[in-house]
């Protein structure tokens, strides 16, 4: 289709430099809590409560309004203009606030971070996997090149962080505005016909996905296991960085370790399309499920640097398997009208409400039974889901028609 190449090179420029922006704030922001603000674990995962909470609370809305406006960049334009000032943000106003008071901080940093990135990814991704089948191009391929730009950045993170903070954070405003340029470059045309149909969402449509079994046991597996994967991570950093001499060693090996993870990541984002093509979307969702059960278990068993280093390397194989999985399950088993509010509701908000739950739950943990003991829980609990979900996930062959006659039904 005319335009489709340069709309991809655009789309995966565009992905590259937000998780380039994304992961030099971001990807060291447990350490930068602990050791730069000197938060304790319990305190640390209220602040990761606390950016779920407005994150899930952005997600719907986000959902809703890209399903609006169906292919307009309205909000990818909103959200690259936010993340302009993410670094004077960091520096004068998020982190003194929470050396004030953590809660007051939390919250102020829970609406900026919540729009820009944790709600905002969602609905960048579902915008642009609505263009790749528009164009005919594979979203996973495009998404690749945001595995990379985390990767770069989080390469030089570790190294700059025991610098000074601060340069990671003027470094990812600077992306930032590369990410304007790139939204104000790209045109989408929308026939009368996409026009109409993008109108024609109603809430009443929306309202009506809450009364389908079918959705609901998408949600549960989110968040038994999906959601497990962001509270692992989220203090990860630190206890990693604690098997080494010093906590700057460990900071400087574990940017080399994500960055490393990363790159094999986008290695995998290339060839998950064909796995998941060839497996089906709910044998794809399980097989990343026990990846992550055998990743979360394994880092409870192993102890030196070495062996963590592998468990963590398996997030490279379980991401983009799950990723391509969820779209293309739910484009093959629900209204795509819907797409945006099924992705950010059904799976980015459904993985925040678990994620606002289990994160001081988990920095509790970790304070009293130590990181090892934590993970072992952590990955039964997705091991059970995990096979939970072999029964309750709509079988692979179902096609969007039966779910179109059950809604119709509803309605």
């Amino acid at each position: 289709m005319k335009g489709s190449k340069g709309l991809y090179v655009k789309l995966s420029a565009y992905f590259f430099f937000f998780f380039f922006t994304w992961s030099s704030s971001y990807s060291l922001f447990s350490i930068w809590l602990g050791q730069e603000i000197n938060l304790n674990g319990a305190e640390t995962g209220i602040v990761f409560s606390v950016n779920a909470i407005f994150a899930l609370c952005m997600q719907p809305l986000y959902g809703y309004i890209s399903d609006k406006i169906g292919l307009k960049k309205n909000i990818l334009f909103v959200i690259s203009m936010m993340l302009v000032f993410v670094g004077p943000f960091y520096i004068y106003v998020y982190g003194p606030l929470l050396q004030y008071n953590v809660l007051l901080g939390a919250a102020v940093g829970g609406i900026y971070l919540g729009a820009a990135f944790l709600a905002g990814i969602g609905a960048i991704e579902s915008y642009i996997e609505k263009i790749s089948r528009k164009y005919h191009f594979e979203y996973g391929r495009s998404r690749m090149w945001g595995s990379l730009g985390w990767a770069a950045a989080t390469f030089f993170a570790g190294q700059l962080y025991n610098i000074d903070p601060a340069i990671n954070f003027w470094i990812a405003s600077a992306s930032a505005v590369i990410l304007v340029a790139i939204i104000v470059s790209i045109k989408v045309e929308m026939t009368n016909s996409e026009v109409e149909r993008a109108e024609s969402v109603t809430l009443k449509d929306v309202g009506q996905l809450f009364l389908l079994k079918d959705f609901w046991l998408l949600m549960l597996y989110v968040i038994g296991v999906t959601c497990v994967y962001s509270v692992y991570d989220q203090q990860f950093p630190i206890y990693y960085s604690s098997l080494f001499p010093t906590e700057a060693m460990g900071n400087q090996v574990f940017g080399y370790l994500n960055s490393f993870q990363v790159f094999l990541e986008a290695g995998m984002m290339f060839l998950a399309p064909a796995i998941v093509n060839r497996l089906g979307a709910k044998r794809s969702l399980i097989l990343a499920g026990f990846l992550m059960a055998f990743r979360i278990i394994g880092s409870g068993l192993v102890f030196e640097p070495i062996g963590i280093s592998s468990m963590k390397l398996i997030h490279a194989l379980e991401l983009p398997i799950m990723l391509i999985a969820i779209f293309k399950y739910l484009a093959a088993n629900f209204d795509t009208r819907l797409s945006s509010i099924l992705y950010l509701v059904g799976f980015q908000f459904a993985s925040q409400v678990g994620a606002s739950i289990l994160s001081p739950l988990a920095g509790s943990l970790y304070d009293q039974i130590g990181f090892r003991q934590s993970y072992l829980i952590m990955g039964v609990f997705v091991l059970f889901f995990t096979v939970l979900s072999m029964f309750t996930l709509v079988n692979s062959k179902e096609k969007l028609t039966n779910h179109t006659r059950k809604l119709q039904k509803v309605i």
